[in-house]
């Protein structure tokens, strides 16, 4: 039998406040979701002002990330090789998703959405800072 390390609600919700204090530190009016490795919801925060879109765009970018074990920008980059990625369910490849790696192992995702892009990938590494 195989060990592996997950997220906890604690892992969430301390990443969870350290991407709501790098969007506050730039006044980012964001939403921010945090998937475990089979890209199921553990948090989700839409700001007061946030895009009605921003929640389900942040989730989709971290289930991308969580699935994937790649970047979404990554994959953003990739689409413009292949379009075909673009009709698979349940993925977007929009930068501002990032995996969450824990001792070499994908334990979840991070995504982010309301800001530029490069400002939401920014949120999304301030939150997987903290898993170190």
């Amino acid at each position: 039998m195989r060990n592996r390390p997950t997220l906890t609600s604690s892992d969430a919700q301390k990443m969870m406040a350290a991407c709501k204090a790098e969007a506050a530190k730039h006044d980012f009016i964001v939403s921010i979701a945090i998937v475990d490795d089979g890209g199921y919801l553990l948090q989700l925060e839409r700001a007061d002002g946030a895009h009605l879109e921003s929640p389900g765009i942040a989730t989709l970018k971290a289930r991308t990330a969580a699935v994937s074990r790649q970047s979404t920008q990554y994959w953003e980059q990739r689409v413009e090789e292949r379009k075909g990625f673009l009709a698979l369910s349940g993925f977007i490849p929009l930068q501002g998703g990032i995996p969450l790696l824990h001792q070499g192992q994908c334990v979840g995702g991070i995504g982010v959405s309301g800001v530029t892009s490069p400002q939401c990938e920014q949120i999304a590494r301030a939150g997987a800072a903290v898993l170190g």
